[in-house]
């Protein structure tokens, strides 16, 4: 009887390591299509300047085409963004991934600019289903693959994934556009076969949402704070619009304004430097796992207030290196204060409410990023580039001030 017992728990216990060494590929697995995905989104950004030189069109139609591509974020978020908690996480990503796939065949189809409108919608689209379920599929994946350890490695891996994601495409395809011939053309193609590797990277990850009897009733996303943690919601949210506020500049003018202002044209700097400051930002995230959510969310505020002080002085003075410094240090900041939004909702809501969660904070993330792109392409049409980055640093600390009181509201109330 005793050998017929142990058996029986050496046969479960085989079972639950091979559940949880299945799912800890599938983290794997998942924050390599996250970040292929992120990265698909930023590779126009150090092409904006060619395709601007061959078309002949101003700085405000890249933020046109910048805010297109934002646009099908929101509205894919708010359309999409509840269903993976009950459709599957799986469901969701490859649907999204394959959309993506498609934008990357329609840059390639249709080279003018409204072609570049069109693939950017449609790239936007993919991305607003990608991003918070990705983030809740990683978060499933790690808790079963590591019931007992924290969730430092989820909000590092995560927001890695996300941020340093957006900066690796701009550094492949700036390198490809500088050194490799047909620069509209190559990384697309590069790009549309490892989103196609990811498709079947998804399709042999394991499911980690439960199939309802009966399927929910559809509704759209809204922005809401009751997750558990109103306050703190609505702090997270603001610091993550201040946060992608930042992330919109680097990902839509800023080759443009080192092309310009600065004088220097190169493809590959440009890219170089887009993942150079969203590098920093992803590396100093797996320095703040240990810091309490408050410590991280003000060094995350003081992070990003000095780097943009640095910036606009690196943009009045004509200085790359202090454009550089700058952009790295506003990043930064930027990513520790957007890993502490994701940590602190994701923490604070429930399962079956995580993902419509998420949804909610990234919808209010993009539209920092299309508010910061859009309002600077607007201001560069009736002043200099330089006066509009002092006006945008100035806007943005506001942000941030608030977001810092919000911060500190939360706490005293969750202390009393």
């Amino acid at each position: 009887m005793k050998t017929k017992v142990s058996s029986h728990a050496a046969r479960d216990h085989d079972h639950l390591q091979n559940h949880a060494h299945r799912h800890n590929t599938g983290f794997w697995l998942i924050a390599a299509c996250f970040l292929t995905a992120m990265a698909f989104s930023t590779v126009p950004t150090p092409l904006y300047p060619i395709y601007q030189h061959r078309d002949g069109f101003s700085t405000f139609m890249i933020t046109v085409v910048f805010a297109t591509y934002v646009v099908g974020v929101v509205a894919s978020l708010i359309l999409v963004g509840p269903v993976s908690d009950w459709g599957g996480r799986k469901r969701i990503l490859i649907i999204a991934l394959a959309v993506e796939a498609v934008a990357a065949i329609l840059f390639l189809a249709w080279p003018t600019l409204p072609g570049l409108i069109v693939a950017r919608l449609i790239t936007g689209l993919g991305v607003g289903m990608i991003t918070a379920t990705a983030t809740a599929y990683l978060q499933e994946l790690h808790t079963v693959s590591r019931p007992t350890a924290g969730r430092s490695r989820f909000e590092i891996v995560s927001t890695a994934a996300n941020i340093g994601g957006l900066g690796v495409g701009p550094l492949i395809a700036g390198v490809l556009a500088q050194y490799v011939t047909a620069p509209l053309r190559t990384p697309y193609i590069v790009f549309a076969v490892l989103l196609l590797l990811a498709v079947v990277a998804v399709a042999v990850s394991p499911e980690t949402v439960e199939k309802l009897p009966q399927r929910p009733a559809w509704r759209p996303q809204s922005i809401s704070a009751d997750h558990g943690d109103r306050a703190g919601f609505l702090a997270a949210a603001v610091g993550a619009f201040g946060a992608f506020s930042v992330f919109g500049l680097f990902t839509s003018l800023a080759p443009g304004f080192v092309a310009g202002t600065l004088h220097h044209p190169s493809r590959a700097l440009a890219g170089l430097i887009v993942f150079v400051v969203f590098g920093v930002a992803a590396l100093t995230q797996s320095a703040t796992p240990r810091m309490s959510l408050q410590a991280r969310l003000s060094a995350g505020l003081i992070g990003e207030a000095v780097g943009l002080i640095v910036l606009a002085a690196g943009m009045y003075e004509a200085n790359l290196a202090s454009f550089l410094v700058g952009g790295a240090l506003a990043c930064a900041g930027a990513g520790v204060l957007f890993k502490s939004s994701v940590g602190s909702v994701a923490a604070a809501a429930s399962p079956a409410e995580r993902g419509a969660a998420l949804a909610g904070l990234f919808l209010v993330s993009y539209l920092g990023l299309i508010v910061s792109a859009v309002g600077l392409g607007i201001a560069t049409q009736y002043t200099t580039a330089t006066t509009a980055m002092l006006w945008f640093t100035a806007a943005l600390l506001a942000v941030l001030a608030a977001a810092a009181l919000l911060s500190r509201t939360g706490h005293r109330n969750a202390v009393a």
